[in-house]
């Protein structure tokens, strides 16, 4: 029995129509690629393009263009005799290159300046030279390029290198200077400008000749010498640097009555007491600011006062917090004081740092005080909260009620030890037990 005999429902039934499956398309494998590859890619086209057997096989095409190397001949325009040389051209399809040589344009030549028979007799005479010998040396000059150790090899009177750049710099600047509208338009002319300095030029070539003939024993003994010297400059520089520091201190030590400083162990002279008024008043200022300026400040001799002020500013703030710093500068502002001068003078350097001095001397006295202040208010709430505890129980004993003879004493100990235990302070004595109440009087007892 199945669930179709349950529910009466005929055995027979229609056919189910299957669905058709679809078709696969056959897909060929391409040449070239194995079965195994093939099966493995899926038929997916392949990552890297892949180049058919047939594109293998062919052979590059041929250049269009037919370039060979010829042995051509060429002139250059460097050279004014025309001379005609041969060199190996590439030329492209039968066509040699044309135009000038590739390498002309390198040949730089100098212009020298050129002068006349009048402007030599106006402008360029000079009685260590003749007019032939100048002209000699022009030619040459044009002919080497100013090469002037060939010029000098080459010239036919005994002149040196020194001499004759000397009358060749010399005749060009009286001629530069004497073409010349007016003498400002040649004034940053580099020969007008910077002279050529004959003596200079000797002296620079005999140093320079010494120093290469030096030996190695006397190179030594210069590096040495000059060791010395930076030592001993050192040493001189640090002993001021002392000089500097101590200086201070002896003139605040022993002041005498006109406020003039004296150094102790010289005998005071009579003069000393009477001093230009100048002097007195320039020798406190600059003891004190060879003493607030740093020490490393004071060897540039030269800098800026306004670098100096910041730095003494540091080092006056090094021993205080960020917080005192900070109300250092309220106060300043609140005192209509700018943080830093405008005017950075001497004067007013030194006023701003003392005003900052007292400011965190204020500071700090205002901050002892108030620790003072919370110190005195605690002990003063530590004396009021004190009680002694005898007073109470005196009072306690004064407050007890009598009790008659006729009670027990051991039971109000115990009553007082139950007090007393209970840590509860009553003031009115307890009322006596039942049992022990007198009866009243009845008539017959009388």
């Amino acid at each position: 029995m199945d669930a179709k005999d349950i529910l009466g429902l005929p055995k027979t039934s229609a056919p189910s129509e299957k669905k058709p499956r679809p078709t696969k398309d056959s897909q060929r494998k391409p040449d070239g690629i194995s079965r195994e590859v093939y099966a493995l890619t899926g038929g997916l086209p392949p990552l890297m393009p892949t180049l058919e057997v047939s594109h293998l096989k062919k052979r590059p095409p041929v250049d269009k263009e037919k370039v060979t190397w010829q042995w051509l001949p060429f002139t250059s325009s460097a050279r004014t005799d025309n001379l005609e040389l041969y060199h190996w051209v590439r030329v492209v399809n039968g066509v040699p290159p044309t135009g000038d040589y590739a390498f002309a344009k390198y040949n730089k030549s100098v212009d020298i300046v050129k002068y006349t028979d009048e402007e030599y007799e106006k402008y360029l005479t000079d009685p260590t030279w003749t007019k032939e010998e100048t002209d000699q040396l022009f030619e040459m000059c044009q002919q080497f390029d100013l090469r002037f150790l060939l010029i000098a090899d080459r010239f036919p009177s005994s002149r040196t290198v020194e001499e004759l750049k000397n009358r060749y710099y010399a005749v060009s600047r009286a001629l530069l200077v004497a073409k010349a509208p007016s003498s400002g338009d040649v004034s940053n002319h580099p020969l007008v400008k910077n002279p050529y300095n004959m003596s200079q030029e000797v002296e620079r070539k005999r140093a320079l000749t010494a120093v290469l003939s030096q030996t190695r024993q006397q190179e030594r003994k210069d590096a040495e010498i000059l060791a010395e010297a930076k030592r001993i400059a050192e040493i001189r520089l640090t002993r001021k640097e002392e000089e500097e520091a101590e200086l201070p201190q002896e003139t605040t030590t022993h002041p005498d009555v006109n406020g003039n400083a004296i150094v102790p162990g010289e005998p005071a002279s009579p003069s000393s007491s009477v001093q230009p008024p100048s002097l007195v008043a320039v020798l406190p200022i600059s003891t004190a600011d060879s003493a607030s300026t740093p020490a490393s400040l004071r060897m540039l001799r030269v800098f800026l006062r306004t670098h100096v002020f910041d730095q003494m500013v540091q080092e006056a703030n090094s021993s205080s917090g960020l917080r005192t710093v900070k109300r250092v500068e309220q106060t300043l502002q609140d005192l209509g004081i700018n943080i830093k001068p405008k005017v950075p003078t001497k004067a007013v350097c030194s006023e701003h740092l003392e005003l900052r001095k007292e400011i965190l001397t204020l500071l700090n006295l205002q901050k002892q005080l108030q620790y003072k202040e919370a110190e005195a208010s605690a002990n003063r709430e530590n004396s009021y909260s004190e009680t002694p505890s005898t007073p109470k129980r005196v009072q306690r004993d004064q407050d007890r009620l009598f009790v008659p003879d006729g009670y027990s004493g051991e039971r109000v100990g115990k009553r007082d030890n139950k007090r007393k235990g209970s840590g509860r302070h009553i003031e009115a004595p307890p009322s006596p037990p039942q049992s022990k109440r007198p009866r009243k009087l009845k008539s017959s007892d009388g």
